[in-house]
């Protein structure tokens, strides 16, 4: 165990879910509230990388707080119903983690019901500590929020944990706290958001079996 602390992003880091989850239930919000504007699965994954999706809503969308309300909901009745898959190999790393003493933390912008539910459904052991979408917007990730916390809690050095996201946001976070940081390649192909990943990210793969190697070996 190279990090005590494995910090995780959710979504198409440990499970599969934009494609399959967060994407069509987008589409279903943007009938109630913007029916005239459509968006690529590729554009929908740049706007969630940079500048995020709330931003990606707020300001080019230009949704209030009412209508963030019903995209909310929206997305809450499309994921009852839908379950997201684990990446084959996430499973192992866990577990090792796990086994072998260390802490394993989610840092998302899923609720941590759905976040549970995923863990739950894939036969994942349940994460330490949990920080997603409940959390209020400042504390939410690009903030070191939760990073703080984690520290905190378990007494650990920003050197001794670890960041796996796929996302700009988990990025800026890790960078502002001085953890190192992994980027998550595995989910998609999208040439300008893996060219900044492998760019910035302190150690890049594409394999969730390079992940296990670099975080046990």
């Amino acid at each position: 165990m190279n990090y005590k602390c494995l910090i995780l992003d959710h979504d198409d880091t440990v499970v599969d879910s934009t494609a399959a989850v967060h994407y069509p239930a987008f589409l279903e919000a943007l009938k109630i509230l913007r029916p005239n504007v459509t968006i690529s699965l590729d554009d929908y994954f740049r706007e969630n990388f940079d500048p995020g999706f709330t931003e990606y809503c707020t300001q080019k969308l230009h949704m209030n707080d009412e209508e963030m309300e019903v995209e909310v909901n929206c997305w809450k009745e499309y994921v009852s119903k839908h379950t997201s898959h684990a990446y084959k190999g996430i499973r192992e790393i866990i577990e090792r983690q796990r086994a072998e003493g260390g802490y394993i933390c989610v840092i998302s912008h899923s609720f941590d019901f759905n976040i549970k539910r995923d863990y739950e459904a894939n036969s994942l052991p349940m994460p330490d500590m949990i920080f997603g979408w409940e959390c209020p917007p400042e504390q939410r990730k690009p903030s070191t929020y939760a990073l703080d916390i984690i520290a905190k809690k378990y007494g650990l050095k920003p050197s001794e944990m670890v960041v796996v996201d796929d996302l700009k946001p988990g990025y800026d976070m890790a960078r502002a706290y001085n953890v190192p940081f992994v980027g998550a390649g595995w989910s998609n192909d999208i040439p300008e958001i893996r060219e900044f990943m492998k760019k910035n990210s302190d150690y890049y793969f594409t394999k969730v079996d390079d992940l296990y190697n670099f975080l046990f070996n």
